[in-house]
């Protein structure tokens, strides 16, 4: 159960990590359609994250204080990297927010196939609705990666 409980884990701080950056894109974009479309995603999230955390508590298990902070701090750190505005100069830094989130929702995909798999020798990963969890993932991706495309335009050319 430690693995499952480490994997859990890693990715409710991936979770943590996808929120701070969707919450800076939201305040970021605030009164333009992008607020609305991470605000719209920032809710998906929030949801599959709970799930997660529902998950670790049924399993019996703590979520790990030091994953969840230390993924809060790379976000921050990740800033300088990603630097953005609603401004043409912070296009390059939306197009690698976009990327970083069409990763994750990539991996949270993964992880919901995976725990459909767990599900069949581990008794509290059986209660969830797997082909909806993947199918909201697909979706999550397919938004963000249709923006990042668009916005791959813009900094390309």
């Amino acid at each position: 159960m430690e693995e499952l409980s480490s994997y859990l884990n890693d990715h409710l701080a991936g979770s943590v990590s996808a929120l701070e950056l969707v919450e800076r894109l939201v305040d970021t974009f605030e009164g333009k359609p992008l607020a609305r479309f991470f605000g719209d995603l920032r809710q998906e999230i929030e949801a599959d994250q709970q799930i997660l955390k529902e998950l670790i508590a049924r399993l019996g298990e703590k979520e790990s204080a030091v994953r969840k902070a230390g993924a809060w701090v790379a976000e921050k750190l990740s800033r300088p990297k990603i630097p953005l505005s609603d401004s043409a100069e912070g296009t390059a830094g939306l197009f690698l927010a976009l990327e970083g989130l069409a990763l994750g929702i990539q991996g949270k995909e993964s992880l919901w196939r995976a725990l459909e798999v767990a599900a069949q020798t581990v008794p509290p990963l059986r209660s969830l609705n797997y082909a909806e969890l993947k199918s909201r993932a697909v979706d999550q991706h397919g938004r963000v990666e249709a923006k990042r495309l668009e916005i791959a335009r813009e900094v390309f050319n």
